[in-house]
């Protein structure tokens, strides 16, 4: 879901092995990342913050590739708590109608605190406090404790033309037992085949304008029975399930499971309340394990409505049926437009 405006009464606004690896770019020696950016994110990286502070600059600047458009670069700065300072860019292409997706946020994030902890994330909590927009972010990353299985890191990702903080993250990075005991009392939701699920509406459609601009960078496939609320017809149960992938192909990593957890419409709009703004206010993602090669069978679901606000708890399955991330968020309850 979208980013918030801080929260007011105003109503606005077998377990894998885990394979290791931040997309991050050291300033300290030669441009190097783990991937290949476009020759204008190469030399946006190159000058640094001063050259991409304008968000006219930025906005000329649209990156399909995740691992590339979510990457960071370590600062020669220290932040104001004497931690770790990370540069990234906020690429256009990846919100909803205007404001950038709250798990692509996370994921700027998540990397950060991973290079500086040097394992790969776990679990990792993101209160988001204003929207997020395109243009240059700092990710200012603190350590608060390094023990010898897990690491506890903080993060504020913060605008740097606007200097307000976008969100604050807490996440705990280490590496998951190869030989613990694995046993689930659920199984993977049942869904039709990906070939036989609603995809949304392309380029070529009418409606196309409502589409998110994000769901064209992924291949989001709803179930049969998830698509009531776009013609009117909600089923009346607040659920929504669906395959995920990148509509690039490239491999879903941890990363990857962050974002899958925020890139699904809302559950809440199958029960028939407004299909409307539903503003995260706070994001929880636990990562099982590394998924297989193929999409991500995922459920989200909302149980609970009130005081203004909701829950959506989201399980996502790998395709040799494994579960590999569970997800919470609290956002704000939908309102009539």
């Amino acid at each position: 879901m979208p980013t918030a405006e801080r929260v007011t009464n105003n109503g606005c606004v077998r377990m894998t092995k885990v394979r290791f690896c931040v997309d991050v770019i050291n300033r300290g020696s030669d441009v190097k990342a783990a991937h290949h950016l476009d020759a204008t994110g190469v030399t946006m990286l190159r000058l640094g913050m001063q050259a991409v502070r304008s968000v006219a600059v930025v906005s000329t600047l649209m990156s399909h590739n995740f691992a590339e458009a979510t990457s960071v670069r370590q600062s020669s700065e220290r932040n104001v708590s004497g931690g770790k300072r990370y540069e990234a860019i906020v690429f256009e292409g990846w919100d909803i109608h205007g404001n950038t997706n709250g798990g692509y946020l996370m994921v700027m994030a998540a990397r950060a605190m991973a290079d500086v902890a040097g394992r790969p994330p776990l679990t990792i909590t993101a209160h988001y406090l204003s929207p997020g927009a395109v243009g240059a972010h700092f990710v200012d990353v603190t350590e608060v404790r390094s023990g010898r299985r897990f690491a506890t890191m903080t993060a504020a990702v913060i605008n740097v033309e606007t200097g307000r903080e976008v969100i604050r993250v807490l996440g705990t990075f280490g590496h998951h037992d190869p030989y613990g005991i694995e046993k689930f009392d659920r199984t993977p939701p049942a869904i039709p085949p990906y070939d036989d699920c609603e995809i949304d509406v392309d380029g070529d459609d009418p409606n196309a304008q409502l589409v998110p601009e994000l769901q064209r960078r992924l291949s989001v496939r709803l179930s049969p029975d998830s698509i009531g609320f776009r013609s009117g017809k909600p089923r009346g149960v607040a659920e929504i399930k669906g395959w995920f992938d990148f509509a690039d192909g490239q491999t879903i990593d941890q990363y990857g499971l962050i974002l899958a957890s925020d890139s699904f419409p809302p559950a809440v709009f199958n029960s028939g309340v407004p299909v409307s703004w539903v503003p995260t206010v706070e994001l929880t993602v636990h990562l099982r394990g590394l998924p297989v090669p193929g999409p991500l069978a995922v459920a989200f679901r909302t149980r609970y409505i009130s005081g203004g606000v909701l829950e959506e708890d989201g399980e996502l399955w790998d395709s040799s049926g494994r579960l590999v991330a569970q997800s919470r968020q609290l956002a704000l309850t939908p309102r009539p437009t």
